[in-house]
């Protein structure tokens, strides 16, 4: 018989371990995207987001065999914001043992109460720019980098013990090289006329810290009001999230609109898919993992949507129709055949944007809920 126990992290071998642990859970499965566990030690131990955040990381194991871990978090921000009294959970995974899940979730339950909380939801980052949502649908493909990925048993255990829907976040994979209906290029052209908008550069946004900071904070505005739980980024964690992601993004797949003050009024930004060569680097960047991404970032048959937004006093003018066309024809000149959205909250009317483009479900994600 199993003798299930949790202990919380206390050292950096317990920290490898807890990074690892999915790695040994999923070296069978053929969508498992691991991440790089440098990467995932400074999300553990040194991000922005921790100067305040609460949060505790537990593994749970049988002797020395570990069978699964979790991380439980306070944001207080996003409780004054909501004015909610709510932990998150996330780094949630286990093997097929519903006793390991409970023990797991208890755990971090009871701490949540210690902080004062009486509900708690995930899987969840600190912040909203991590990743979030259990896989619902989908199971058969590979996620995008950013994205998670789960055995569908967790959904069983977690509302086994009393977890409900909060919200879905839906993806879809496009065809990417059909360019843009002609109704939505007609648009798009009299909205650039109507309003003298136009394109800048992202190469020359990239050379301008102030601007790259003034980016974000567009970024902030538009998601504000319109995405579930989003936190506005700090400005530590918009130079974090700058220095992180700004190198890999160019001109070739991003679209940057302009107005004539040189204001910004919205945005695409696109990687290229990477998720192939992160199973192939196994987590770590040497002695061959760089090379696998090196390539994966040359290579744009797939692309990754990553965010798409616009400055909230131009919402509503039909902007969005621009930066697609824009998108959608440097995709045809990059050789992109196939565009896989980001995550969207079902509830945002802005998912319907697809309903343009060919296009299939690609994968279902849920944030869980339990009142403590």
């Amino acid at each position: 018989m199993p003798d299930y126990k949790i202990k919380e992290v206390q050292n950096h071998k317990e920290l490898m371990q807890f990074i690892q642990f999915p790695d040994e859970l999923y070296k069978d499965c053929a969508q498992y995207v691991p991440a790089l566990h440098s990467d995932q030690v400074r999300s553990l131990t040194s991000v922005a987001p921790l100067k305040y955040c609460l949060h505790k990381l537990w593994l749970a194991v049988d002797g020395e065999r570990v069978v699964g871990r979790i991380s439980a978090m306070v944001n207080p921000r996003y409780n004054e914001l909501y004015g909610r009294k709510r932990a998150r959970f996330g780094w949630f995974d286990c093997i097929k043992d519903f006793e390991v899940a409970r023990l797991l979730l208890g755990t971090a339950e009871d701490w949540a109460r210690e902080q004062g909380m009486d509900e708690i939801h995930g899987p969840l980052y600190y912040n909203t720019f991590g990743k979030q949502g259990m896989l619902i649908e989908g199971y058969e493909n590979v996620p995008p980098f950013n994205c998670l990925y789960n055995f569908p048993y967790y959904n069983d255990f977690v509302q086994q013990l009393g977890y409900g829907k909060e919200c879905d976040w839906i993806q879809y994979k496009m065809v990417a090289n059909h360019g843009v209906p002609d109704k939505a290029r007609r648009v798009s052209k009299l909205v650039k006329e109507r309003y003298n908008l136009h394109f800048g550069s992202i190469a020359k946004l990239k050379r301008d810290k102030e601007q790259v900071r003034k980016f974000f904070r567009v970024y902030n505005e538009s998601f504000a009001g319109s995405v579930m739980n989003y936190i506005p980024l700090t400005d530590e964690e918009i130079d974090e999230e700058a220095a992180a992601v700004m190198p890999f993004i160019s001109d070739k797949a991003c679209g940057l609109l302009l107005d004539e003050h040189e204001e910004i009024v919205g945005f695409g930004i696109s990687f290229p898919s990477i998720s192939e060569a992160l199973r192939k680097a196994k987590g770590r960047l040497f002695p061959f993992g760089w090379w696998h991404l090196w390539r994966a970032m040359r290579n744009y048959e797939i692309t990754d949507l990553m965010v798409n937004g616009v400055s909230p006093r131009w919402q509503n003018k039909g902007i969005s129709a621009v930066y697609y066309e824009e998108m959608a024809d440097k995709a045809l000149k990059i050789g992109n055949r196939w565009a896989i959205s980001n995550p969207q909250i079902e509830s945002n009317s802005a998912v319907n944007i697809w309903n343009s483009y060919e296009h299939e479900p690609f994968m279902r994600r849920r944030c869980y809920i339990k009142k403590i």
